[in-house]
């Protein structure tokens, strides 16, 4: 996205003459230009500073412009790249174009031709050439800066265009139904139904109904028809989060009405068309799931023609303090709080803290944070403890039951004075056991043996 209303560009040329003359003229054609002197340097340049569009010679010391490419094709995949070379020949021009080189122009190049490819390429990767905003409505609702949700955001964006299947993954709370309403924007169906149901949160006798349909009489309660949510998507999108928790013996059913594109609702003896966009997601790794048999292959492979990986929070640490301001201006109104504001301190400790629970858990901490501080700005002290609260909410069952223990065993060796033989009456274990539970939890008997001093 453009930096103070110009799109940024990276120059990477061994030749400094020609890349001191090269970003002249582009900077006098209202462009921020960084230019560099070799492609290793252009990869630190990139990973410090996500640029629109990169231009590199072809032929230089040490990595070349297509070794250069390629690195930026395996790490930043949405990141156009032009090359220049005084070098050119025409096996060189289709094998750059062949491999996803956007453009190709030999030395001397014609000034007019080479902003037309750098407007272009902006265009229609970043629409970084149009006015802020524009062209970007259908992506308004994902707050980010991060280099790698621009990547991602950039192919859902070209796949959104079609009608191909596809499976978002990525941890629980990173946004997946936001992301999928996204790509529903971006696409032909924008005005027709985005209908989500998870998977994972209805018994399956009710999701088979929810998602198929039924006739009324057809089980007890169904006291009317009722279509199912394929029917009610018909030419939009079907959002269906948690997929993997999806039971066997409704994923068989499933596959059925993928594949023959109608749907018989229970009950009923005909079947309805339809015509529906299949979003599908999963926090559960499919690949592993369809290994051990608990989801169908040819179900997977139905699902999974694009897979679209959203990062967890912790990859994307840049943009924790943009989301955590963006959800204060949210919900501050909420609480009467207009004003309300982090402190620095406080935005620092959301920055360096854990997110298991990724941006779901952030909202959540501030949502506390704004409606606990009775002042306007959110002092550390508020945030921490809504971390900790969180964090405790989100324990596993493993950490909970070690803290569980670990507490019990500290109770009961302040109570015994650090008498482990006591210890172990009280908790009806033998002393070797009671011994081992003191060394898995690092706890040391003797030090309680001194409160009974003082």
């Amino acid at each position: 996205m453009p930096r103070n209303g110009k799109a940024s560009l990276l120059l990477v040329d061994d030749d400094p003459d020609l890349l001191r003359l090269l970003a002249i003229r582009l900077k006098a054609n209202n462009y921020d230009v960084t230019a560099v002197d070799s492609g290793q340097r252009a990869l630190a340049a990139i990973a410090a500073s996500r640029p629109d569009l990169v231009l590199t010679d072809l032929r230089m010391e040490g990595m070349d412009g297509m070794g250069l490419f390629r690195e930026i094709q395996a790490s930043y995949p949405g990141l156009p790249v032009i090359i220049l070379t005084a070098h050119g020949t025409i096996p060189e021009a289709v094998a750059a174009v062949k491999h996803g080189i956007f453009g190709y122009l030999t030395k001397p190049y014609d000034a007019e031709e080479l902003l037309h490819h750098i407007e272009r390429a902006l265009t229609l990767h970043h629409g970084s050439a149009s006015p802020a905003g524009e062209g970007q409505a259908w992506r308004e609702d994902i707050v980010t800066r991060s280099s790698l949700m621009d990547d991602l955001l950039a192919k859902a964006q070209r796949v959104a265009v079609g009608d191909a299947s596809i499976l978002i993954q990525g941890e629980s709370g990173t946004g997946k139904e936001l992301l999928a309403r996204a790509i529903h924007r971006a696409s032909p169906r924008a005005n027709q139904p985005f209908i989500a149901i998870n998977c994972g949160a209805i018994p399956e006798t009710l999701l088979e109904s929810e998602l198929f349909g039924h006739t009324k009489g057809s089980f007890t309660g169904a006291i009317a028809d009722q279509r199912g949510l394929f029917v009610a998507a018909d030419k939009g999108t079907l959002f269906l989060d948690e997929i993997g928790d999806m039971p066997l013996a409704l994923q068989v059913k499933l596959l059925r009405v993928i594949e023959t594109r109608e749907v018989r609702p229970i009950g009923a003896t005909r079947s309805i068309p339809f015509d529906v966009r299949i979003i599908s997601a999963t926090h559960r790794d499919l690949l592993r799931e369809k290994t051990a048999g608990t989801f169908r292959e040819d179900l997977y492979y139905r699902l999974n023609v694009v897979t679209l990986k959203l990062p967890s929070l912790s990859e994307r640490r840049e943009d924790i303090s943009q989301l955590a301001k963006h959800f204060l201006t949210t919900l501050a109104p909420r609480y009467s709080r207009e004003k309300a504001a982090f402190s620095p301190e406080a935005l620092e400790l959301l920055a360096k803290a854990n997110w298991p629970g990724n941006v779901r858990q952030l909202y959540n901490v501030v949502e506390q944070s704004v409606a606990l501080c009775p002042t306007d700005v959110i002092p550390r002290m508020f945030v921490e403890q809504a971390i900790q609260v969180e964090m405790h909410e989100m324990t596993s069952f493993e950490d909970a039951r070690k803290r569980f223990e670990r507490d019990y065993l500290t109770r009961i060796l302040k109570l015994t004075h650090g008498s482990v033989t006591q210890a172990a009456k009280l908790a009806r274990r033998n002393r070797t056991e009671f011994y081992k539970l003191l060394q898995r939890h690092g706890i040391e008997a003797a030090i309680f043996k001194h409160s009974e001093a003082k």
